[in-house]
């Protein structure tokens, strides 16, 4: 059995003439998202506890739950629908952006996004949430040296487990952007998986743990496309 892996940004209502609004999914949505999983029989997991699944180790109804960059927003919004449900998610973090915003592309997007201060996601993480890295500052990874792109892996699961005092074991790569060199310093980096923004359904025991496919989830999409990229072969196609 297939396992989606769920791609989130931002859990909010789109401000208005923001570019890109596929990168908002408003609460409304969310909660009907995960209220049909539930009602459905899926169990909502975080990349660590979904592993097995996606190994071919474990099977059962499940989809894995993640969040990229870290917006204040998916705790606020986010947290009490996963938690109404007992689902799990991991949330990829930009260590050396906590507190801040999204530097790297609040101007292509007309729009500042506020990320998850050092005391919010150690609350994220107190609910019972994971946290994942997803570098130091969200460069575009094929484009750095041996060293700059050394310090933003090991760099950014150093910074979390030392907020944290957890190990960090999932990374996401920024941007998707990941050759083989990228795959190979993730294993390197001391992380069990990574997620890039291929699309698909993660295939049960047949795929590579650092170049996992993902189902984007967006606000742009019409409400009949969620169960199809769930339960169909619509994302698998492309």
């Amino acid at each position: 059995m297939p396992v989606p892996i769920l791609m989130y940004h931002n859990i909010d209502r789109a401000p208005k003439g923001v570019k890109l609004r596929g990168l908002y999914v408003s609460p409304e949505r969310f909660r009907r998202q995960m209220a049909l999983l539930h009602r459905l029989g899926y169990q909502g997991l975080s990349m660590s506890a979904a592993l097995p699944y996606i190994r071919g180790e474990a099977k059962g109804k499940v989809v894995a739950i993640t969040f990229d960059d870290g917006y204040r927003d998916n705790l606020e919004n986010a947290l009490p629908v996963l938690q109404h449900y007992g689902f799990t998610a991991t949330c990829y973090m930009v260590s050396a952006a906590l507190g801040a915003d999204n530097a790297w592309d609040a101007e292509a997007l007309g729009v500042h996004k506020p990320l998850m201060s050092e005391t919010e996601l150690r609350q994220w993480q107190a609910a019972g949430m994971e946290v994942g890295a997803h570098s130091r500052h969200h460069p575009r990874l094929p484009d750095l040296t041996e060293a700059d792109l050394l310090n933003e892996m090991t760099g950014s699961r150093q910074d979390l487990e030392k907020l944290l005092a957890v190990p960090v074991t999932q990374f996401c790569y920024p941007y998707g952007a990941a050759g083989q060199r990228e795959r190979e310093a993730a294993k390197q980096a001391g992380f069990l998986a990574a997620v890039t923004v291929r699309r698909g359904r993660a295939r049960a025991g047949e795929e590579d743990p650092f170049d996992l496919p993902r189902v984007m989830v967006g606000g742009h999409h019409g409400p009949h496309v969620f169960p199809m990229q769930i339960w169909t072969a619509h994302e698998d196609r492309h």
